[in-house]
């Protein structure tokens, strides 16, 4: 079958030809529908060897969502040709987080050597991909698995961050959202669908600021030096009570750090290396900073809910398999506006 696969240290990737795979017990074989391209691909292809925790070859792919192929042995209560999304942050599923459906924060995954499909194991940028255990697997049903499956990452993690947040998010607050990409612009549709609050959205981009508006922004700024004291202004000097920052890059952590307001929360979710320092002074009072990683399986089956609502829908640009190295590329250069989904059989 072909895939997509990160190759060496510092390569591009590759569209190759692998063996077909085949589900041992317990495991699921499904052909996949599609996969999404999300910059955290691209920040792990970025590290150097010694920060590579896993073997290359990786077949790529974090996001997926396909019908089932085939059942190992013992595996039951799925039917061939079901449609599923794959719950992507897998663990072990016996430890306290595990059991309580907190697979994304596994105490034993590093332990057991246990990693995400995409991010150590084989993912779903291929024809065919192996799914571990059937609990990693949500019944996609009618959705629509091209808008669907940008859910399983840019439409769970922030959901996971905003979830967090709700009891700051109260009419009458204000939350911004640095970042109006691929996650950015399905957080603003999750906060404007979950909470009464205004949403401010910052980016570079003037495409990815009028997507932003598009799609529920209240204001938007451009972000640079001087957005922070933009948003104090167009919030009456207070500040944001929550700050999401799908970059995490220096100079938009540092931007989150000054628009946060007393008594707020301040989520890192994007892999751009910052770090906002924390100690007495440094933040306006009771500032909490947080770090979240993914979210859980319960929340997954709550975003496709959210989904099938109506309330929040991913702008997505199809590819083909063969034209995934080129997604990526786009991806790299800022040129995707919203989520880039590659097609394996299509």
């Amino acid at each position: 079958m072909k895939a997509v696969q990160y190759r060496a240290v510092g390569s591009a990737p590759e569209v190759v030809t692998v063996p077909d795979p085949e589900p041992g017990p317990g495991q699921v074989l499904l052909k996949v529908t599609a996969a999404g391209v999300c910059h955290s691909d691209i920040a792990v292809m970025s590290w150097p060897a010694e920060q590579i925790p896993f073997p290359l070859p990786l077949t790529l792919g974090h996001e997926g969502v396909g019908t089932v192929a085939a059942l190992g042995d013992g595996v039951s209560g799925l039917s061939i040709g079901e449609s599923v999304a794959v719950y992507g942050p897998w663990g072990c599923g016996t430890c306290v987080k595990c059991a309580e459906g907190k697979e994304n924060y596994c105490l034993r995954a590093k332990e057991l050597g246990i990693t995400p499909p995409g991010l150590g194991s084989p993912g779903a940028m291929a024809e065919y991909m192996i799914v571990d255990d059937l609990r990693h697997l949500v019944p996609l049903g009618d959705l629509d698995p091209v808008q669907a499956v940008p859910l399983t990452d840019a439409g769970l993690t922030p959901y996971h961050a905003i979830k967090r947040s709700l009891p700051k998010l109260v009419p009458g607050a204000t939350a911004v959202v640095i970042g109006a990409g691929g996650l950015g612009h399905v957080a603003i549709q999750l906060l404007r669908a979950m909470t009464a609050v205004r949403v401010i959205a910052l980016d570079v981009s003037e495409d990815k600021l009028a997507l932003a508006r598009a799609v529920g922004a209240h204001e938007t700024v451009l972000s640079d030096e001087h957005a922070a004291a933009k948003v104090r202004e167009l919030t009456g000097g207070v500040g944001a009570q929550v700050v999401l920052d799908f970059v995490g890059a220096p100079p938009t952590v540092a931007t989150a750090g000054a628009a946060a307001a007393i008594d707020s929360d301040v989520t890192i979710v994007g892999l751009g290396g910052g770090a906002l320092p924390v100690g007495f002074g440094s933040l306006p009072y009771s500032t909490t900073v947080t770090s979240p990683y993914w979210g859980s399986r319960s929340e997954l089956a709550e975003v496709l809910d959210l989904a099938r609502a109506g309330s929040v829908e991913v702008h997505v640009e199809t590819y083909t398999l063969d034209e995934a190295p080129l997604a990526y590329e786009r991806l790299h250069h800022g040129k995707i506006n919203g989520r880039a989904v590659i097609l394996p059989n299509g």
